[in-house]
């Protein structure tokens, strides 16, 4: 009789967020199925007053606050910053809606264990009010990314993306809140890539394995 296969531990992620945590509920969502390969151990804001923070503590999750404004400089709050997220042991360093640049140390310090999620399809429209560029621009595809964090802003390997088509009377709003379903979609997939050790960096390139379960997601079709 062959011996039962050992589980691998969960991977233990540590998410950072600014304001009201929409991607950190879907995370939250995804990391309450036991089968899940990661769990979140903390919720870190930079604001005292990120609604992400109550939606966190409702979900029986530990939070706390790193204010940035109480540090004399950027190095000092990142110092104290990493120092939480290596106390809390965590293997993996999720950004949902972190409204704050990130020095080159620190994320050399978190090299290819740290994600983000961009509300646009990388390289393009990077930084902030994506969906109103997009409109003004006139583009007819737009989406969401999920990438490994790098210093510079919205850089580095693209984990998944998700894209949609922009529909002639969007707005800003009508086409974000389409967006941000596919987010929701898209993150915790990643983060289980990731978990599971499915991605792999080579270059500038995050390389999915090839016989990854959802494969057929990472580069989803058109949806309305």
């Amino acid at each position: 009789m062959n011996a039962p296969q050992a589980t691998a531990p969960r991977k233990r992620v540590a998410v950072l967020i600014s304001g009201r945590g929409s991607n950190m509920e879907a995370l939250i969502a995804a990391c309450a199925d036991p089968a899940f390969p990661a769990g979140i151990v903390s919720v870190i804001s930079n604001r005292a007053d990120a609604k992400g923070l109550e939606r966190a503590q409702a979900a029986g999750l530990s939070t706390t606050v790193i204010d940035h404004k109480a540090f004399a400089g950027r190095e000092p709050f990142e110092a104290a910053l990493s120092a939480h997220i290596e106390a809390v042991g965590a293997d993996i360093i999720c950004l949902a809606g972190f409204m704050r640049l990130l020095t080159a140390g620190f994320v050399s310090r978190w090299q290819d264990r740290m994600i983000n999620i961009h509300p646009s399809l990388i390289p393009a429209f990077r930084g902030l009010h994506t969906h109103e560029r997009v409109i003004e621009a006139g583009v007819r595809v737009h989406g969401c990314t999920v990438h490994f964090v790098r210093a510079e802003m919205d850089e580095g390997p693209i984990i998944v993306q998700a894209a949609l088509p922009v529909r002639p009377d969007d707005t800003a709003d009508s086409l974000g809140a389409r967006v941000l379903t596919r987010e929701h979609q898209i993150y915790p997939l990643a983060l289980r890539l990731l978990a599971e050790g499915k991605v792999r960096v080579e270059g500038n390139r995050a390389i999915i394995d090839a016989a990854a379960d959802d494969i057929t997601l990472i580069n989803p079709p058109l949806s309305a």
